[in-house]
């Protein structure tokens, strides 16, 4: 009975969301009520701790989780608004004449690109968009990026998954980026080829492009890796996304593929010289600049920054810690310079720039209160107890084999909320409470908090979210459950397969 009253909030937003289909900003406002009544009237937390542990939620909601969203996304609203997405998409149908090489090219590349950057959709919705323009049939185009989508979801909007996983478990984000790169790496190299396959609708469409895939695969994974284990999260996927561009656009000038059967129509092309391609580019490359002259990579820079920050302490019961601000080395406030910026660069004068500032802000109005409000209901679920109490029943039901189901967990929790920032949000503490319980080395919790995010990848694919925004791009009625129905056959054994990573990589690791 225990363990229901305890999971009643995440029980609450299955119905809602999955069920009921009441708005997400809606549902998560009514969990936190759920676990402010759970919390004070079963597990006695006192009234001024329910306070401060929504308000400790509050504060990690806004800096830095809102920060990022709503600068990545404005980022990516201000390139749309100054046109310099049309020349991007003219860049990148220009490199070839075959279907699978463009939609390999648009689908993981590109798409791994935008969901680095911005997230929350758009590296579904464009790509899907993209392909459907130049005359991919509507319903594959949205496949092949669900498929595409799946990896890279762990470091979507400059890694703000594995950011918050990092903030709500109290560990390295680097060393949880490294983790979650290991635990993906089949996957991720996997993931070209099976875009492909789709594509064609069966393995013979691999006629002349394994050696693309096998770059494909390799050139996101190795400089994802590498940026993870020496910067951490925030660029692990961007630079994966650009490495695997380059690699596909070179290979299909110098070994371009030339199959009749998969012959796209012939499309006036754009003469696109490289000042026009720079400037159209000018925000993201200012982002990828700023984040990596600040990382750790350049101690003098990083030192320095950092210590411009304030602590303040806002829960004060058992296990509260200050909470640390810091005000410039952070995120969102380096891509929203970027991202001004770029936009002067691109002609969009400051006040016009505002309004896009506006716009992203009203549009994100909804986002903003649900994000907040997942965040709320953690805290409370964690100081008072109720995350303890899941973990405890989660670990006697499946005593030493836990860390098997861990990825399934943070696959729920992106399926119900459609986030891998909400999952990890919601299961990322569970998890090092159930890994602590089976008496796992620090390492192995660690691993164990990682599949949360590995999991969330999953969940992604299936997520009803993901599903409508693709939908939604191309304007299909009706598809949603064709989508979901294609989704759940790569679903399962992605999620199976993860349950075997984590569980026998622990050996490894611990």
């Amino acid at each position: 009975m225990m363990f229901l009253l305890a999971l009643s909030p995440i029980l609450w937003l299955v119905v809602a969301l999955a069920i009921i289909k009441m708005s997400p900003w809606k549902a998560c406002v009514i969990a936190l009520i759920i676990s402010l009544a759970a919390g004070m009237g079963v597990w006695s937390m006192e009234t001024q701790y329910a306070i401060e542990a929504v308000l400790e939620g509050l504060a990690l909601a806004c800096w830095p989780i809102l920060l990022v969203i709503v600068a990545a996304i404005f980022t990516y609203n201000l390139v749309l608004h100054t046109k310099a997405m049309d020349t991007i998409k003219d860049m990148l149908t220009s490199v070839s004449h075959d279907r699978r090489v463009l939609i390999l090219l648009i689908a993981w590349g590109f798409g791994g690109f935008l969901e680095g950057m911005a997230g929350f959709g758009t590296a579904i919705a464009v790509p899907a968009g993209m392909l459907a323009g130049i005359g991919i049939n509507p319903i594959l185009s949205v496949s092949v990026c669900l498929i595409a989508n799946s990896v890279p979801t762990a470091y979507g909007s400059i890694g703000i998954p594995l950011v918050t996983l990092a903030n709500v478990t109290s560990m390295d984000p680097v060393q949880l980026a490294t983790y979650t790169s290991l635990q993906l790496g089949v996957l991720t190299l996997l993931c070209p080829w099976l875009i492909v396959i789709v594509t064609g609708g069966s393995m013979k469409a691999l006629k002349g492009m394994t050696t693309l895939c096998l770059a494909a695969g390799l050139s996101f994974f190795l400089p994802e890796l590498a940026l993870s284990m020496f910067v951490g999260p925030e660029l692990a996927v961007v630079a994966g996304a650009i490495a695997t561009m380059g690699t596909i656009v070179v290979m299909a000038k110098k070994f371009p593929v030339d199959d009749p059967e998969y012959a796209m129509p012939s499309q006036a092309e754009t003469k696109i010289d490289s000042s026009k391609a720079i400037t159209a580019c000018m925000p993201f490359i200012l982002i990828f600049i700023f984040l990596l002259m600040t990382s750790k990579l350049v101690p003098p820079i990083n030192a320095a920054l950092m210590t411009i920050k304030s602590s303040v302490p806002i829960y004060t019961g058992e296990g509260g810690a200050p909470y640390t601000f810091v005000w410039v080395n952070t995120p969102g406030v380096l891509i929203m310079i970027a991202a001004f910026l770029g936009g002067f660069k691109q002609g969009a004068g400051f006040n016009e720039m505002l309004g896009v500032l506006g716009k992203t802000v009203n549009g994100l109005k909804f986002t903003m209160v649900t994000i907040i409000a997942v965040i709320a209901t953690a805290k409370v679920m964690g100081y008072s107890g109720m995350t303890g109490q899941i973990a405890d029943t989660a670990v006697a039901a499946t005593g030493t084999a836990y860390p098997a189901i861990a990825a399934f967990l943070g696959s729920v929790g992106t399926y119900i909320t459609g986030s891998a920032t909400s999952s990890c949000v919601l299961f990322g503490k569970l998890q090092v409470i159930a890994s602590q319980a089976i008496g796992a080395p620090e390492s192995v919790q660690a691993w164990v908090a990682a599949a949360n995010a590995t999991g969330a990848c999953a969940g992604k694919m299936i997520s009803p979210l993901s599903i409508a925004i693709g939908s939604a791009a191309i304007g299909v009625q009706g598809a949603d459950s064709q989508l979901l129905a294609f989704a759940v056959k790569f679903y399962i054994p992605f999620v199976i397969f993860m349950g075997a990573v984590v569980y026998f990589g622990q050996v490894l690791i611990g």
